[in-house]
C-alpha cells in the first residue's frame, strides 16, 4: 500500500467509527463482558477521542508531513505488546507502525482483544491489502521480529528487556500524571480536572494521580466541583477500592479530604491507588520546578493553567485527549520506526 492509501484507510475507519453502528456496539459489549473496567461509556469515550484527535484529515496530514516517509522502505516486523489499562490505549502505536509502512505483530491482551482487530477487519472491507500489515499471534515470534514496542509496569519491563533487549526497542515503564494548582482555578477548570482524574476510573498513565497545591490550599471548592463525578462510585470494582482505601486511612489515622468518590491525601508519591489522589504542598514555583525535574522520568503529562519553565502543560480536562504528537514517555515513536 502507498502512504496515501494507508492514510485513506485510517480516514475511512474514522468515518465508520463516527457512525457507531450495531456491529461496533456488539464488539464493545463483548469487551465489557470480558473486562468490567472497560465500560460501554469509557470505550466510546476513547473512540471519540481517537476520531477527534487522530482520524481527521487535517490533523492526520499535518502529522504525516512532519516526517520523511519513503514509499520504498522495506517492511519490517514490529512486535507490539500493548498496555491494557484503558480502552484502545495502544491505537497510537498501531497507527504509527502502519503509517511508517511496517507490519504490526501484536500480542493481544485478554482484557482488550475484540475491538481493535475489528477495526482492522473493517478497513479490510475497503482496503484488502490491509491484511498484510497486521497479525495477532498467540505468541510473539521473537526470531522473526525487527523491533519491539512493549508497555508495562516497572517489574514487567525487566522481563521485556531480558526477552527483547537484543532488538531495537521502545520499552515503557510506570508513569503517572500530575496537576499543578495555583489556587485561582475557576469552578469550570476544577470541574474539568475531575475528568482528568476520573475518566477510565483513573487507570491510565495520563490520569491525574497527584496534585501540587499552594500551602494552606482550601480543598472545598475542588471537592464541590468534583461532585459531578460521583457516579464513578456506582462501579462495583471502583467502590471496593474506595471503601478499602478509606478504611486504611482511618485505621492509620491519616488526614484526608473526601469528595464522596475521590480521596485526597498527602504523599510525596506521584502514583496513587484507585480512588485516591495524592497531594503535596508548595510555597514557591521554584520548589515545583525542582521537584518535577527530579521526577521527570515518572511523569507522563502535567495539567495546569500555570506556565512552568521548560515544561509542556495540558489544559484542564484534556489529559486523556492526546494529539498525534503526544508520544508516550516523550519518545517519538515515528522517528524510531522510520530509522529502522
Amino acid at each position: 500500500m502507498t502512504l496515501a492509501e494507508r492514510i485513506g484507510a485510517l480516514l475511512y475507519l474514522g468515518d465508520y467509527l463516527r457512525e457507531k453502528d450495531e456491529r461496533l456496539h456488539a464488539y464493545i459489549h463483548r469487551t465489557y463482558h470480558k473486562n468490567k473496567w472497560f465500560t460501554i461509556e469509557n470505550q466510546y469515550a476513547s473512540i471519540d477521542a481517537i476520531c477527534a484527535e487522530f482520524l481527521t484529515e487535517k490533523k492526520l496530514l499535518a502529522w504525516v508531513k512532519t516526517y520523511s516517509i519513503s514509499e520504498n522502505n522495506s517492511i519490517k516486523n514490529i512486535g507490539l505488546i500493548p498496555a491494557a489499562n484503558i480502552p484502545l490505549v495502544w491505537f497510537h502505536d498501531l497507527m504509527c507502525i502502519f503509517i511508517s509502512g511496517h507490519k504490526s505483530v501484536v500480542k493481544l491482551s485478554e482484557r482488550d482483544s475484540f475491538v481493535l482487530p475489528f477495526f482492522i477487519q473493517k478497513m479490510e472491507e475497503e482496503f484488502p491489502q490491509i491484511k498484510n500489515y497486521f497479525s495477532f499471534p498467540d505468541n510473539i515470534p521473537v526470531d522473526d521480529l525487527d523491533a519491539m514496542i512493549a508497555t508495562g509496569s516497572n517489574n514487567s519491563s525487566r522481563y521485556f528487556e531480558s526477552y527483547f533487549g537484543h532488538l531495537k526497542n521502545i520499552i515503557r515503564r510506570n508513569r503517572s500524571s500530575i496537576a499543578v494548582l495555583s489556587g485561582n482555578e475557576t469552578k469550570e477548570e476544577l470541574n474539568a480536572l475531575g475528568k482528568d482524574i476520573t475518566l477510565y476510573y483513573g487507570l491510565g498513565c495520563r490520569n491525574v494521580s497527584k496534585l501540587y497545591v499552594p500551602k494552606g490550599y482550601d480543598f472545598n471548592p475542588a471537592l464541590e466541583a468534583l461532585h459531578d463525578y460521583n457516579n464513578v462510585i456506582l462501579h462495583d470494582k471502583y467502590k471496593n477500592n474506595y471503601d478499602y482505601q478509606t478504611t486504611i486511612l482511618i485505621l492509620n489515622k491519616q488526614d484526608y479530604w473526601n469528595s464522596g468518590s475521590i480521596i485526597f491525601t498527602k504523599s510525596e508519591s506521584n502514583s496513587s491507588p484507585i480512588s485516591v489522589v495524592h497531594y503535596e504542598e508548595y510555597e514557591t514555583v521554584e520548589e515545583i520546578q525542582k521537584n518535577l525535574s527530579e521526577k521527570e522520568n515518572e511523569i507522563q503529562c502535567i495539567v495546569s493553567n500555570s506556565k512552568l519553565e521548560n515544561k509542556t502543560t495540558v489544559p484542564f480536562g484534556q489529559a486523556q485527549s492526546p494529539s498525534l504528537f503526544d508520544y508516550a514517555d516523550g519518545v517519538d515513536t515515528m522517528k524510531f520506526l522510520l530509522a529502522l
